[in-house]
């Protein structure tokens, strides 16, 4: 299994998108209301964003290969609560259906986690919707623990992790 993790640039956003509405399509059905879905899941829609985010450097996002084929994205900035004046943000990690259980997401969590100590960051937060309890076990598994705030998003209960890096 070859694993290979580089930083996204502007030709990926439609990369991004798939990957990013393909997860979403798996992991968020029945957790958010089928309407918001897709929505959300509408990949030129979803294209357009990368292409606004890309274009207007905002973040850090990576793209994960498995075996030659991009399989897991993620992207961190700043935290943008205002109660986390300096701490990261992971705002995302997506994978594909197919490559889930095989340790990209591991992967890739380690590139971040690298890569936001190298910024001078020493916690990171993220939210997670309330019922993905996989993603929540996985983060978990990461070191992340739940610190108590939860707040609406998507037409779910999301709850926020942080974790010292």
């Amino acid at each position: 299994m070859d694993i290979r993790i580089r930083r996204a640039v502007a030709q990926d956003a439609q990369t991004l998108a798939y990957i990013q509405t393909e997860s979403w399509k798996s992991a968020f059905k029945g957790i958010i209301p089928d309407d918001t879905l897709a929505s959300c899941t509408d990949l030129n829609r979803a294209q357009a964003m990368y292409e606004r985010t890309l274009n207007g450097q905002m973040g850090s996002g990576y793209i994960l290969f498995l075996d030659g084929k991009a399989q897991t994205i993620a992207w961190w900035n700043a935290a943008r609560d205002e109660d986390l004046p300096i701490w990261a943000e992971l705002i995302m990690i997506h994978s594909l259906p197919e490559g889930r259980r095989k340790g990209c997401g591991r992967r890739m969590l380690e590139k971040v986690f690298e890569d936001v100590r190298t910024a001078g960051y020493k916690n990171i937060a993220l939210w997670v919707f309330t019922k993905n309890t996989s993603a929540r076990a996985f983060y978990e598994a990461m070191g992340f623990r739940p610190d108590g705030c939860t707040k609406l998003g998507f037409g779910a209960e999301e709850m926020r992790y942080a974790r010292e890096l």
